[in-house]
């Protein structure tokens, strides 16, 4: 395993950091309590110290699987990074949202399905429109200041949004954000035009979210329009939202260094994100040891400068996808 600095946290990190989404049971495809113990087992025997997860993932149940076995390691040795926005079990006016009441009874619930007195990193799920950014930012500061949560990053937003919070932090003395967990890779790549300069000027660590391209960027697209992903009635197609802007051809030059190399497509699309001077950890969700193995494994690919300019050059501008 390899390890990086998070940013100005002054954490080191695994420059894996385990996607904790597909723990629990609200979904056909997610991992059991079992199957989840054994995949973090592996993550920890692999060197992964970086784990990502959220309040809303399963209703919480990934956080208390999560918790769970971590509770049977060395805590000092972990990271965790949670995440509040959006709604837990039955909704309820005060269920979402980034309000000072519902961040400090979602952080208080997160603590206690983790088990953990302290949140290595309490993430804000996308922008609250109906919250001043001044009242999450006091809210955040107070969790600091308690010894409940260390720092404090967010995800997906325009640079501008960003920026304002960046700016209310600095004005009113307040924790400022530290990471950004946004949309990125080779297929969408339109965090690079502003948002990834603001986080490399601020220091900011980067932790990119679906970095495979939700599958895209893991086998040929005939292949993935046959899969369940690439059905065109699924409300998040892959296939259609990233094969435009010269993604077909991104996929296809993926699949011919991959072939080169002797390696996966998904290897391929992760040794760009390990190289790529933007990026701190790319979040790899997963259902498959054998998956993150190979993950784990994509860290000793190095990619020749002409080889990242030929992954990159088909990409043409596209719509922006993972935020509004």
């Amino acid at each position: 395993m390899e390890y990086t600095s998070l940013g100005s946290t002054g954490m080191t990190v695994s420059k894996i950091c385990l996607g904790c989404m597909s723990f629990g049971s609200e979904e056909p495809w997610m991992l059991d309590r079992q199957e989840s113990r054994e995949l973090i087992e592996r993550a920890i025997d692999l060197g992964v110290n970086f784990f990502d997860t959220a309040n809303a993932y399963s209703d919480g149940e990934s956080e208390t699987l999560l918790g769970e076995v971590l509770s049977e390691y060395d805590r000092d040795k972990q990271v965790v990074a949670t995440k509040v926005r959006f709604p837990v079990g039955d909704d309820h006016p005060n269920g979402a949202g980034l309000s000072r009441k519902t961040i400090e009874q979602e952080l208080d619930a997160s603590l206690d399905r983790l088990g953990m007195e302290t949140i290595d990193l309490y993430q804000t799920h996308r922008v609250d429109p109906n919250t001043p950014p001044e009242t999450t930012l006091r809210a955040l500061d107070d969790a600091v200041r308690r010894g409940d949560v260390r720092h404090v990053g967010t995800s997906s937003m325009w640079a501008h949004q960003l920026a304002r919070r960046l700016r209310v932090s600095e004005r009113e003395s307040l924790v400022q954000f530290e990471t950004m967990q946004n949309h990125y890779h080779l297929a969408y790549r339109e965090e690079e035009r502003e948002m990834l300069p603001l986080c490399d000027g601020e220091d900011i660590g980067v932790i990119p979210w679906g970095p495979l391209g939700q599958g895209f960027l893991t086998r040929p697209i005939d292949a993935l329009e046959r899969t369940d992903r690439g059905d065109p009635d699924n409300f998040h197609n892959p296939t259609a939202e990233y094969v435009r802007g010269g993604g077909r051809e991104i996929n296809e030059r993926v699949e011919e260094l991959a072939e080169e190399y002797g390696v996966t497509m998904a290897q391929i699309a992760l040794a760009w994100q390990f190289q790529n001077e933007y990026v701190d950890a790319p979040i790899v969700g997963t259902t498959s040891i054998d998956h993150l193995e190979q993950a784990v494994e994509a860290l000793t690919i190095d990619l020749s400068k002409s080889d990242v300019r030929y992954l990159e050059e088909p990409y043409e501008p596209q719509p922006v996808v993972g935020h509004e």
